[in-house]
């Protein structure tokens, strides 16, 4: 058999490519135009390695931190399959300690302290409470008719802790849990996402990321707040002066001019060619924020996020980054899957 080259058939071929090439060029072009700021797409590394990578001994992954306010050395780690970890040199080695909770594996979401008191939440529904820095801890009792299961804690005193559940029911208790008192009338809804600020208001992002809800203290229900664009949310939280923050699909975020939840400025994508997206985000001080994300993104910005560079030195590290905390500005921690934690150590300037 013989095969026919049509010549102008091959010609008017490439012209098609050439086309084609030519609109792929443009929209990486215009792509590379519209990040902001404009040199996303590939961002400067920091000088400096202030985050020390320390392995858990475990594989379970990590859900929570909290430190004693008594003891800034004395903290302790909660996580999947009942794993409890506590450490007493500020977070440079941790030992497990072992639950007496039978043969269930709990999902432990949330570790709270205040002085030497404290409370750990988890799913199946489960509350315990400790007055000895964890010594020991007591199982607490829970209705059968509460709203889902304990999912995020704050230790606000003496006998006194908040409770949200895994369904945005609000719930406080002043005499170590013997009684409660509802704070919402109605939950929320399934999330995936929730802060609290210094003023015990709440954002909470729905389990799907198409809406946001907020709780003031003293309100009877969440706002509820639609998504600003079509990209799905990841998370929010509240800045220092108590705006918000917002974390997209596809690495994008943005920030309120105000606190008011529909007042945002333009969204940015620090890093427009990273196709892991941002889970998480923390202030070091009023202008220092870090980002944390998938495959070991860590990027900061020394400018409130007017600029942005990245921590070359975590990209090996084999794990999502899903929660970043500052206790303080000398006092940082992110939690990562498979016993992943990153131990803030010095200034990253």
């Amino acid at each position: 058999m013989v095969w026919m080259v049509n010549l102008d058939r091959l010609k008017r071929l490439g012209v098609v490519v050439a086309t084609i090439a030519l609109v792929i060029t443009s929209a990486v072009t215009g792509l590379l135009g519209s990040a902001s700021p404009a040199e996303a797409a590939f961002l400067k590394a920091i000088d400096s390695k202030p985050w020390e990578s320390i392995q858990l001994p475990t594989d379970e992954s990590p859900l929570d931190v909290d430190f004693m306010s008594n003891d800034p050395n004395h903290g302790w780690i909660v996580g999947t399959s009942t794993s409890l970890f506590e450490t007493l040199d500020g977070g440079t080695t941790w030992q497990e300690r072992k639950l007496d909770l039978g043969t269930e594996k709990y999902r432990l979401t949330s570790v709270s302290f205040s002085g030497p008191e404290g409370w750990v939440a988890g799913q199946p529904a489960i509350l315990l409470h400790t007055k000895d820095g964890g010594t020991s801890w007591e199982r607490m009792p829970l209705s059968e008719k509460l709203p889902g299961s304990p999912s995020d804690l704050t230790a606000i005193g003496p006998d006194s802790v908040e409770m949200v559940t895994d369904v945005g029911a609000i719930y406080q208790t002043k005499d170590g849990g013997r009684n409660w008192k509802a704070m919402v009338n109605d939950a929320f809804g399934v999330f995936k996402s929730l802060h609290r600020s210094d003023d015990g208001s709440y954002v909470a992002v729905s389990s799907r990321g198409n809406f946001f809800s907020t709780w003031k203290p003293g309100s009877a229900a969440w706002e509820q707040f639609n998504r600003n664009s079509s990209r799905r949310l990841q998370g929010m939280g509240f800045t220092p002066d108590n705006r918000l923050w917002m974390l997209a699909r596809g690495g994008q975020l943005q920030f309120t001019n105000s606190p008011d939840p529909e007042d945002w400025q333009k969204a940015q994508a620090p890093e427009s060619f990273n196709s892991w997206g941002f889970l998480d985000l923390g202030y070091r001080t009023p202008e220092e924020l870090w980002v944390v994300g998938g495959s070991g993104t860590l990027l900061v910005s020394y400018d409130n996020g007017k600029s942005w560079k990245k921590d070359g030195t975590v990209e090996d590290v084999p794990a999502n980054l899903y929660k970043i905390e500052f206790p303080s500005a000398d006092r940082g921690y992110i939690l990562g899957q498979r016993g992943i934690f990153l131990r803030y150590r010095g200034q990253s300037t």
